[in-house]
């Protein structure tokens, strides 16, 4: 199984680039880059200042949607990135969040159709033609693109089960991204399932993390506060979360996720991890390899003060730090 991680660039892109290469010292392989639009750096100004620095880590946004550049200008920054890095860029499209969105006014309007358009006029565009579309949401005419590669990676990020039969029948990679562990096995299979009946083998990445401590675990939990209140009702009430516990949630979060994670339980937490001794983690996460055919873990830095605790344990637990 392949060791990755991902940058949430909140501070300088100066601190990206110290993250990226350590990650790249300790044995990971590829760097995702989240496109928080207006809450953090600019992705492809961080992606292109890791690329520059680093020499055979894999870049790309991670992930990026339709909604907040034309799909043209996404498309031309991947493959200038994908130049500048020796072919080192892939592209990470998803539907995208309220944290991007919300501030720029936008609305994630048909983001199946969306994503889906996207990624055809991407594909199409890596490969050198002349693409004029008019889409739902994608509209070219006669465009074309300089310096490019047919095999840029084209991954695609989701929960929903029609997105996941999507990037199962049409991307190179499906990355799953803290899932509850018990719906992780239909998941998984609905990727692979629709893979087959296309012909088509996507890789499979699962973000999420490897919890060895309670410093780990309390940095995590003011993550999965938006992430829990926003589950269904059947996972809410599988772990405990009852009415009551998600509207103090709720409620707390108008005044930011920090707020929030002091009505977080750890037992509301787990099941969305890898958790136990280093070992443990280990066994779990080859077993999950093992059963579902997982390519790589993506180990998600989401906070800058724990971020090289998270890589060197995390490389520790994978036994790929050198």
């Amino acid at each position: 199984m392949r060791l990755e991680f991902s940058v949430m660039p909140h501070g300088s892109v100066a601190r990206a680039v110290e993250l990226a290469r350590l990650g790249e010292e300790l044995g990971y392989e590829r760097c995702w880059v989240y496109d928080e639009g207006l809450a953090a750096s600019d992705v492809y100004v961080t992606l292109t200042a890791i690329a520059v620095a680093t020499k055979a880590l894999m870049v790309g946004p991670g992930i990026t949607n339709p909604y907040t550049r034309h799909v043209g200008a996404t498309a031309s920054a991947v493959s200038s990135l994908d130049e500048l890095s020796g072919g080192r860029a892939f592209l990470g499209i998803g539907a995208g969040g309220s944290l991007t969105l919300d501030p720029l006014a936008l609305h994630a309007t048909q983001p199946l159709s969306a994503v889906r358009e996207t990624v055809d006029a991407c594909r199409r565009l890596f490969a050198g033609e002349t693409v004029s579309m008019a889409g739902s949401h994608v509209q070219f005419c006669e465009a074309s693109l300089l310096n490019v590669r047919a095999e840029t990676e084209i991954w695609l990020a989701g929960r929903g089960p029609k997105m996941l039969e999507f990037g199962g029948s049409a991307c190179d990679g499906v990355l799953i991204d803290f899932i509850y562990k018990p719906h992780l096995a239909a998941s998984l299979q609905r990727i692979t399932d629709a893979g087959k009946a296309a012909g088509n083998k996507p890789q499979i990445a699962y973000s999420t993390m490897l919890v060895t401590d309670d410093r780990t675990l309390e940095s995590l939990k003011p993550h999965l506060t938006y992430r829990l209140v926003n589950s269904p009702l059947e996972v809410q009430q599988a772990i405990g979360l009852g009415p009551d516990d998600a509207a103090a949630i709720k409620a707390a979060l108008a005044a930011g996720p920090e707020a929030a994670a002091q009505h977080m339980r750890a037992e509301w937490v787990l099941p969305f991890v890898i958790a136990g001794t280093p070992s443990e983690c280990r066994q779990e996460l080859h077993q999950l390899a093992d059963e579902h055919g997982i390519d790589a873990l993506v180990v998600p830095l989401l906070d800058d003060e724990p971020a090289e605790h998270l890589l060197v344990s995390s490389a520790e637990v994978m036994g790929t730090s050198q």
